[in-house]
């Protein structure tokens, strides 16, 4: 990294960083109350509400908003006549998913082979912590050149909207000239990176009932219906034998222009097993960013420990549909409720219930403060110029900050590079990036507030 004050106080900050993100990490704030008790998310607000009291910020506030989650909001003003920039994160993170299988527990961040790891650490409870250093290291040198407003958001894994709607019905408070949003990550650990198109998604419950109640399968099996095999046969009719996503009506062959993701690089990222293929066809950065994906997240059905020959009466699925830009969420959701239905056999009764859904999203990458952030970059990362890709995750609120604010210039930037393993057990985020880029989006306020006294 090159010398320069602002990388040299970063580099001094991070031990209290490594201790900070500890104590946000071991929040087990699942936005989930079926799973963890809410008191753990509203203990990572509080934290997060005293941390921006400690640097000085105003009107910090605790934000109820409608999906029965908080936000947390703060106001730091800068000099008279400087621009405005939000920031945003979110603390609330995935399930830890199957305990056994970490290699540390997902809640205590453990430093192993050159990274933390634990639960939120890159996604994105990290992110938090990267907007921290970067405040912190320019109020050491000099001052903050722009007004701060930071949101961070409560439940932006269970996509219930909970923002979304209040900045809706407040949309002064998150007024500002550019947004960073820091969610998305580098293409790879060492290569600077901003988000330029993220998938959208939609999040459907389908169940279907075929008996009142479960039967003997040697008694009845071969002429009842059973609501499992239902459900299978729904559920496979989803994909094409190469893997592709079926959605009746739903366009599967747009192509990216941009970034290329050699196959190999990620097979080793994804940690595909020896020999067995990728699915689809296209570019994997056509199939992971451009086009559509059905995921079956969850199904309810008897576990193979303590099973009975029964036929099943019932059956549920969760499935995840990721939108690309270019396709409506509405629409597919439509869509894919309507493929559900239709496969279904037997005359069997299906229900389908939307829990979830989110916008995709395109930024403007030839903005002015995307020009601010490669010179930032350029400083973070010495010898790298800054790489533009997509992701195919979904952020629901830049959507909603695009119609409530189509002047202010979007970024997107973060710690969940492909090591990060987020929404995955052994999560853990590079110290290495966490610091550069938190050099970065400091060098990135102070040239964007230079850019807009030209």
């Amino acid at each position: 990294m090159s010398p320069n004050p602002v990388a040299e106080t970063i580099a001094s900050l991070m031990p209290r960083a490594k201790t900070e993100l500890a104590e946000l990490v071991a929040f087990q704030s699942v936005a989930d109350p079926a799973q963890f008790p809410k008191s753990e998310c509203e203990a990572a607000a509080r934290w997060i509400t005293d941390a921006l009291h400690a640097e000085g910020f105003q009107d910090v506030a605790l934000l109820d908003t409608p999906d029965g989650t908080q936000s947390v909001y703060g106001f730091l003003p800068g000099p008279e006549g400087a621009p405005t920039v939000l920031l945003y994160a979110h603390y609330d993170v995935q399930p830890p998913l199957d305990l056994a299988s970490w290699d540390s527990p997902p809640f205590e961040l453990t430093e192993r082979d050159g990274r933390w790891f634990g639960r939120g650490a890159a996604d994105c409870k990290g992110g938090f912590i990267m907007h921290l250093l970067a405040l912190r290291a320019l109020k050491a040198n000099g001052g903050i050149p722009v007004s701060v407003k930071v949101i961070v958001e409560g439940s932006e894994e269970q996509g219930t909207g909970g923002l979304e709607q209040y900045a809706e019905a407040h949309p002064e408070l998150l007024t500002a000239d550019t947004i960073v949003i820091g969610d998305t990550g580098n293409f790879r650990v060492g290569l600077p990176t901003v988000t330029a198109t993220l998938r959208g998604m939609t999040m459907l419950r389908v169940r279907i009932d075929t008996l009142q109640g479960n039967l003997h399968s040697g008694q009845f099996g071969g002429a009842a219906p059973d609501a499992l095999a239902a459900m299978i046969h729904v559920l496979a009719s989803l994909r094409a034998e190469d893997g592709s996503t079926t959605v009746d009506g739903l366009g599967t062959d747009a192509t990216w222009d941009g970034l290329d993701y050699p196959e190999e690089d990620f097979r080793k990222d994804a940690k595909v097993l020896d020999g067995v293929g990728l699915i689809s066809h296209g570019t994997v950065a056509d199939r992971i960013w451009a086009r559509p994906a059905v995921t079956v997240i969850g199904i309810d059905c008897p576990p193979v420990v303590g099973a009975t020959p029964s036929l099943q009466a019932s059956a549920r699925a969760q499935i995840s549909l990721r939108v690309p830009p270019g396709q409506d969420a509405a629409e597919a959701t439509n869509l894919l409720t309507a493929h559900l239905e239709s496969h279904t056999p037997w005359g069997a009764r299906v229900s389908v219930e939307q829990v979830g859904q989110g916008q995709p999203f395109q930024a403007d990458t030839s903005s002015p403060a995307y020009t601010s952030m490669a010179e930032a970059m350029r400083v973070a990362y010495p010898g790298e110029e800054m790489q533009s890709s997509g992701m195919g995750g979904s952020i629901p609120l830049c959507n909603t900050l695009a119609a409530l604010y189509p002047e202010a210039e979007i970024l997107l930037i973060g710690l969940s590079e492909p090591e990060a393993q987020i929404h995955a057990v052994n999560e853990s985020v590079s110290p290495q990036e966490l610091e550069r880029l938190s050099v970065a989006e400091a060098l990135f306020l102070v040239n964007y507030a230079e850019s807009k006294k030209r």
